[in-house]
């Protein structure tokens, strides 16, 4: 059990029916590494272990009123966002940010599923990098999203390297990469504005669903335990690395991440 004293994460992110990725995985990982978790609905999704069938957005006011009522009562210790979708519910979320001044802030700029199909408004990752990027403690996009946000190509640790500094510019107070994959390894590359810190283990075989989700949240509940970004992003890696391997097989599709 969680007692009264733990420390308190807070989750803005969509739903997964799964609670193989979402707003659920982030509950099941604050709690597994012993943090009380907090969780505000951003958007809806009708998915399973094949894939993301349809999306319903949240009206951005009720997403609002959400920040607003919980906000007024319980201040977490770290926050984070994942599936966000709609431009205007991107903004809702950065007012609420500033106006109650979250601190150790995670983005985690997630723009397509697994099985390749789009999870935000188009429009929506110049509203991300204009509006949430500067609020951020760190944000964590995969290969692909990095390429996506940066302009270019991400294939090797040089590119890796380039789109973080790329990233770095529009606010955050580090960008971390993940997902890169060199030869049988798996690489996420750190960058906090001055040195970059690389970090491998062996590439797992198969197809898993929510493995970004997983290592955002374990990256959030280390910030809100106190641990600065280096030890809470080597710390995330090992519990992610950890929840690939003991991954569940319970549907027809990619494996679940077990926390």
């Amino acid at each position: 059990m969680i007692d009264s004293k733990s420390r308190i994460a807070l989750t803005i992110a969509g739903s997964d029916p799964t609670g193989g990725a979402g707003f659920q995985s982030d509950l099941r990982t604050f709690s597994a590494m012993g943090v009380y978790g907090l969780s505000i609905a951003s958007v809806l999704t009708a998915q399973n272990t094949g894939g993301v069938h349809s999306i319903q957005d949240v009206p951005s006011d009720f997403v609002s009123s959400q920040l607003e009522v919980l906000l007024q009562d319980i201040f977490p210790d770290a926050a984070k966002t994942g599936m966000l979708y709609g431009r205007d519910v991107i903004s809702a979320i950065a007012r609420g940010i500033r106006k109650y001044s979250l601190t150790n802030v995670v983005i985690d700029p997630v723009t397509v599923s697994s099985t390749g199909v789009t999870l935000i408004e188009e429009k929506g990752l110049d509203v991300i990098k204009g509006d949430l990027f500067p609020l951020a403690k760190v944000i964590t996009p995969n290969i692909y999203e990095a390429g996506l946000l940066a302009g270019m190509e991400v294939g090797s640790e040089e590119e890796m390297k380039e789109a973080a500094v790329i990233l770095k510019e529009y606010g955050p107070g580090s960008v971390i990469i993940t997902g890169g994959h060199l030869d049988d390894r798996a690489m996420d590359l750190l960058y906090d504005g001055e040195e970059f810190l690389s970090l491998e283990n062996e590439r797992l075989p198969g197809e898993y669903h929510g493995t970004g989700c997983v290592f955002s949240a374990s990256v959030t509940a280390c910030l809100a335990l106190g641990y600065d970004i280096k030890e809470a992003v080597i710390k995330a890696k090992d519990f992610t690395y950890r929840a690939m391997k003991n991954a569940l097989s319970v549907g027809k599709g990619m494996r679940l991440m077990n926390v």
